[in-house]
Formats: C-alpha cells, structure tokens, sequence
C-alpha cells in the first residue's frame, strides 16, 4: 500500500508495478502547474509525484523528463562490455526516475482525469481482475497500452505464415529470424519433440506446421502458459501440441528438443526482462546440461542462441563450446544468420559494433 496525505486527508492505495519496483517512499500530488524541471527534479530525488491534471498533460511531460535524462552526458567506456554495463545503469536509471509520475486507478480500472483513455481491457490482460484503488507509473501503464495493441495486432512470423499475438509480460517473437532457422533445419523425427521455455508457443507453432505429430512445450511462467495455449489454440494446433508447466524438461524424452533461451548472461532489472537477461547462464546451461538425459538415441538437441554476448565480452565461444562438452554433446551442424532488425543498422546505439557483428546460431546438438 501507498499512504499520502491530501487536502488534509490521509489516503491510501495499492501500489502496483510489474517490473518489481519498490513503492515510493515520498509522495506529492501534481497536476498541470508543475514545471518540467521542478518534477525532473523531485523524481531523481526520490519524490514520486501523483498526477492529478490532464491525462495528456501528464504524458506531454513525461517526455519532457525523458528529454533531460537523454540529454545527460553518458560516461565514455573502454570496451563493449564495459559500454554493456553502462547501458544498463542508464536503462535503470532512466527507468527508476520515469517511474516517479503516478496515476491513479480506480477499482475497475478507470482513471479518475481529465482526456484519459479507456484502459479496464488492457489492465485486466496484465493484473486480471480489480479489486481496490491502486497506484501506477504512467511509464507502466503505456506498457500496458502498448502491449494490448500488440496482443490484438499480433506480431506476423514469415516462417508461420501467420500472427503470434503475444501477451503482456511475454517475449514477443520480432525477432523473425530465429524462426526461420527452425522452420528450415532438417528434422531428425517428425514423431515427437519438446519445445523447452515456449514463451508464446511461436517454435511449438513453427514444428507443428513442420509435420511433426506432437509436441510438448513447456513453460515456468503462467503467463506465458496461457499465451502460448491461446496462440496455439488460435492457429488450430491443439491437437499436435501440449502445452505443460515444467522447470524445463517434461518426463520422458524425444528424439527433437528444441529451447531459445535468454541470450544475454546478465542480471534481469525486472521480471519482464527475464525472457532476454539469463544471470549466469542458468537456463543455458540447465538446458545442456539435461539434454543428454531426455534424447532418444540418435536424437537431437536444437540449441538458438545469439553470439551477441561473445562481441559484449560476457561470454566466450570456447566457454560454451566447452559447456557442450561438459554435458557430454558434440556438434553435428550449425546454421547461421544476420539479424535484420533496425538496431542492428542503428550507428547511434552505444551497442552498434556488437549488434552489428551479431550473428545467430541453430547449434544441432547429440549425444557423444
């Protein structure tokens, strides 16, 4: 909860925040007069401010908080993964001060100003269903907006021939390339195959048009089991595809085990950034080194992985080759692409030079 004091009364809502924020501990009620600098200032100060103007207002100066931030100096790094390192404190501290304008909802999800949106749809797909009042970063709550339109558009997969529509909190699959790699790589049965960490179920989705009669795809994440269920439900593959909660393995094993894990080996600055952060390796290599265990004989492991870290400096080539030995796995083929996402082109990104030598990875993997 969130207690305030206002026009002499004391108030009290729940504080929400998907990325894990703690509720502020200082809290002044704003509304139009304030000046750009003034709220700039209080939010990097620790003082959130609870909106209590015009809807639009409020975003008008969010952007104006925004601007000040970019406009800061960003410290000059030595290497790409010490200019890795400085991103992410900028991203979190860009994130922490924009977190500090508020606004109010109430219990179905309304917001009590002037010229707002209607959000009860969006808000119910991430928090189900309200309760009470709360309090909210209008930072998240675009998210949310974002997230909806995505989840009703859908993202288009080429390699599916048809729209992944994700949900909030869930991995959306833009970056198409992946996709195709598993839509041409040679299948070794078309019996059987796990889908390990299925997010939106978009590799599940691919191996079933592939042909192949069944597949499991698991999933840690409730979200993410609910949205690959209703992805693959909306694609009429439900016959062909089981969707199981699992700490990745199901029981048993297959000839085909796929998994695309997080490519990065860094700390997750919140729970929505699990799906690209792996802090050391752990689903990396909670995945090698099961896989051996879960093969049929002459079975094989699809590992999709970016060498993005390896030009980051947070992983080396012969560190994950030596992580397939270790699991007892040997390298049968490899397919590769280039990234064709607009950052990769983006000579303005402190991370240009690693994105732009990105390659990433089918790595074919069996059994020594």
């Amino acid at each position: 909860m969130v207690n305030w004091s206002e026009e002499g009364e004391g108030r009290s809502a729940r504080w929400r925040s998907e990325s894990g924020a703690p509720p502020p501990k200082k809290l002044l009620v704003a509304d139009d007069r304030i000046k750009a600098d003034e709220a700039y200032r209080l939010a990097c100060e620790g003082t959130a401010l609870l909106w209590r103007g015009d809807f639009q207002n409020a975003r008008q100066l969010q952007q104006a908080m925004a601007r000040r931030i970019d406009r800061k100096p960003r410290k000059s790094a030595s290497s790409l993964t010490e200019a890795f390192h400085f991103h992410r404190q900028f991203q979190s501290l860009r994130a922490r001060v924009l977190g500090m304008l508020l606004l109010p909802l109430e219990a179905d999800y309304s917001i009590p100003l002037r010229r707002a949106p209607d959000v009860r749809e969006a808000c119910t797909e991430a928090y189900g269903f309200g309760e009470a009042p709360s309090l909210v970063s209008l930072r998240e709550l675009l998210g949310l907006v974002g997230a909806h339109e995505w989840r009703k558009k859908g993202v288009e997969i080429a390699a599916l021939g048809a729209r992944i529509h994700p949900h909030y909190g869930v991995f959306s699959p833009v970056r198409g390339e992946y996709a195709g790699l598993v839509a041409g790589a040679p299948l070794p049965s078309m019996e059987l195959a796990f889908d390990i960490g299925t997010g939106t179920g978009v590799l599940a989705a691919i191996l079933a048009r592939r042909g192949v009669k069944r597949i499991v795809a698991t999933d840690q994440d409730p979200r993410a089991l609910a949205c690959a269920r209703e992805n693959i439900a909306r694609l009429g593959r439900l016959a062909q595809v089981e969707i199981v909660q699992a700490d990745l393995f199901p029981e048993g094993r297959a000839p085909l085990i796929v998994c695309n894990p997080p490519w990065l080996p860094a700390r997750a600055n919140s729970p929505i950034e699990h799906a690209i952060y792996d802090p050391e390796s752990r689903m990396l290599k909670g995945f090698l080194a099961g896989l051996a265990a879960h093969l049929e004989p002459g079975g094989e492991g699809w590992l999709i992985l970016s060498d993005l870290a390896e030009h980051l400096g947070l992983r080396s080539r012969d560190e994950l080759l030596a992580a397939f030995d270790e699991a007892g796995l040997k390298v049968v083929g490899r397919m590769d692409v280039k990234p064709t996402h607009p950052r990769a082109a983006d000579e303005t990104d402190p991370l240009h030079a690693a994105r732009a030598a990105e390659v990433t990875s089918l790595w074919r993997l069996a059994v020594r």
